[in-house]
């Protein structure tokens, strides 16, 4: 029986046979169903979280005693009357710990009203980074010291080639077209007729004239293909600004114009990344930093930062007032979060809403005020909702051991029985 809650059907019918007593997968999965549920015992703190079945679809709910670390049940789905049901039958629940997901805060309110909620430490602080980041990559600009401006006389040399070729360098019509003319000046002045060098390279005889009486590959650069308005036309000057920011990356590119209102594909961006930008000189001097690792900086303890990553994040902020001032507000919370004084919140939530550059800062404080008295009670009490996170990870170890075809029944008996 040990053996078939520990590894289920296949594999723990193959660990029968290596001790010597052979019994079928169907065998095991049989005698596992048919063990009574172990006595669910009423607790003083339980900790609330979602698992999956079928992630992105079907999601379940697994309660936890945060006190003795066991689970207690498995529920089928995540609905708020299914939660407060289950919490209705055992009156002697004091503490919920949960995340801020609204049908688990209905649920407990509505089927634990004598119970003290408190909200998860690290889903505050996992939020708080994701808010933290926006924000840096909306100010990625200061990221990268301002380049000093060119000399007068190089902007002159640079533009000089630009005007006297409309295609550059790396078109494929442009190559195409100059390979071509190359091809049939050379035979000309070999002696070759024109009649003949039409014949050798497969072409008619006035696209041979044509070629012939143009002096320069250039000359032939005109018709629809030349200077034709597109849709991505308004928004060049901005991919060719964040360009020299550093950013490299075609699909990114596309994403940020996209979210400007640039109503075409992916492909034109591409095109144009590869054709127009890619020549271009990149920025002298090191690559700046990614949002996600100023962000990372940030959110470390800054006696924990490294001595080179100390002082790439203090460049950061001194070209940036308002990261100066997210830096600020991050070690504010982490002190609150980490010294347990949620009773600094409500002064905290009203100096980070107050922050107009900042709005995906000013968004999750104003998130926190729909919740406050729970997140008011996590940054305050010692109970958190580790315990849970790690059952969570632990029936995702039995989903796999089961390939994931395992019913709800199944898996229930797993989880509370092979404890």
């Amino acid at each position: 029986m040990s053996v078939g809650l520990a590894l289920a059907g296949r594999a723990g019918a193959r660990m029968t046979d290596v001790f010597g007593s052979p019994v079928s997968r169907n065998t095991l999965l049989r005698l596992i169903t048919s063990l009574p549920d172990p006595p669910i015992a009423t607790p003083r703190v339980v900790g609330v979280d979602e698992y999956a079945q079928r992630k992105g679809r079907i999601y379940g709910t697994v309660l936890v005693d945060v006190e003795t670390r066991r689970p207690i049940d498995l529920l089928p789905d995540r609905e708020a009357d299914t939660l407060a049901a289950w919490l209705a039958e055992r009156p002697g629940i004091e503490i919920v710990c949960r995340d801020r997901a609204p049908f688990y805060a209905e649920g407990a309110t509505r089927g634990a009203p004598q119970a003290l909620q408190v909200a998860d430490r690290w889903h505050l602080w996992h939020n708080l980074g994701e808010a933290a980041e926006k924000c840096v990559y909306r100010h990625r600009g200061c990221l990268r010291p301002v380049p000093a401006p060119p000399d007068e006389p190089q902007e002159q040399e640079e533009a000089e080639p630009t005007a006297s070729s409309p295609w550059p360098t790396g078109h494929r019509f442009a190559e195409r077209t100059r390979a071509k003319h190359a091809t049939i000046h050379a035979l000309l002045t070999a002696g070759h007729s024109k009649r003949s060098v039409a014949r050798q390279l497969g072409m008619t005889l006035n696209t041979i004239l044509r070629f012939s009486r143009a002096t320069t590959p250039e000359e032939l650069f005109t018709g629809q293909w030349q200077s034709r308005a597109t849709k991505l036309d308004a928004y060049k000057p901005y991919l060719d600004q964040r360009w020299q920011e550093g950013c490299t990356n075609a699909w990114k590119l596309w994403e940020e114009i996209k979210e400007q209102g640039y109503p075409d594909g992916y492909g034109n961006v591409r095109n144009y990344v590869s054709r127009s930008l890619r020549g271009k000189p990149q920025p002298v001097g090191p690559r700046p930093p990614s949002a996600r690792a100023v962000t990372r900086w940030i959110l470390t303890h800054p006696d924990a930062l490294p001595e080179g990553n100390r002082l790439q994040l203090k460049a950061v902020l001194a070209n940036c007032p308002e990261l100066t001032a997210l830096a600020e507000h991050v070690r504010s919370f982490a002190h609150m979060l980490t010294h347990l004084q949620g009773h600094h919140l409500p002064t905290w939530i009203e100096a980070a809403t107050a922050t107009t550059e900042l709005p995906s800062l000013r968004h999750f404080a104003q998130h926190l005020e729909r919740d406050l008295d729970a997140v008011i009670a996590g940054l305050t009490q010692p109970w958190n909702s580790g315990v849970v996170e790690g059952h969570v990870n632990r029936i995702k170890m039995l989903k796999r051991q089961m390939f994931g075809r395992a019913g709800f029944a199944l898996l229930h008996k797993r989880v509370l029985l092979a404890t």
